[in-house]
């Protein structure tokens, strides 16, 4: 595996030299992964001529790599915004991430996310459709929605999101946003357990009857939270 990557840019390299066909999108990625991972600027070099032929995925790749840098963040929403107009729902939720995280001397603009997320969302992207939900809920950027909340935290939740089933148990137990239903409530925090989402099991284990059952999921709980789960 040492030497697949540097592989990888090699050929990449070689096919824009001959004018054969352009990459498939995961090769583009793994290019990504090459001029982040290792600093590579030769990686990095062909990422950028990727981006500048119009390719929307080496746009949205470029435009990730350059908001861990302060001084290209004008590049990275212009590359981002370019990849998204394209259509790229990941590009729009990156997009949506600049805007809502603040940054050294830039504030953050949650109000500028939200149609980015949106698009993010519709467009199939389940951390956009979980930022949504969170936003609705606590009135982040946009008026307090807990209709809407519960929403976008059930397209969240479709799209395999544990985190969005979790909140939605609780939404469903509590009556926010949606009518009471203690059936649909435990039916979503088992879901989210089942994704092996830390929260849930833990919440679980503490209202099973089955002590054996109990003690499994906190152990497991546990176990997740040592790793540093952070999938969802």
């Amino acid at each position: 595996m040492r030497y697949v990557l540097p592989a990888l840019v090699a050929a990449l390299l070689l096919a824009g030299c001959r004018h054969e066909p352009l990459p498939s999108s995961a090769q583009i990625e793994a290019l990504a992964m090459t001029a982040a991972q290792r600093a590579d600027a030769t990686a990095e070099q062909h990422l950028q001529r990727l981006a500048t032929q119009g390719m929307p995925v080496a746009q949205r790749e470029l435009g990730i790599l350059y908001r861990g840098r302060p001084a290209a963040r004008a590049d990275a929403e212009r590359l981002l915004r370019q990849a998204a107009q394209a259509g790229d729902a990941q590009a729009a939720f990156h997009l949506g991430e600049l805007y809502r995280l603040p940054a050294p001397g830039i504030t953050a603009d949650a109000a500028a996310a939200w149609p980015w997320y949106r698009q993010a969302a519709e467009g199939g992207q389940a951390k956009a459709a979980l930022r949504l939900g969170l936003m609705a809920k606590n009135g982040d950027g946009v008026p307090r929605d807990p209709a809407g909340a519960a929403r976008w935290l059930q397209l969240a939740s479709d799209l395999g999101n544990a985190h969005a089933m979790f909140l939605l148990s609780y939404a469903y137990r509590e009556g926010d946003g949606v009518a009471p239903d203690p059936a649909r409530a435990a039916a979503l925090l088992e879901q989210a357990a089942e994704h092996e989402y830390p929260p849930a099991l833990q919440e679980l284990a503490l209202t099973v009857g089955d002590p054996t059952r109990a003690g499994h999921l906190m152990k497991e709980a546990t176990e997740h939270r040592r790793n540093n789960w952070n999938r969802f």
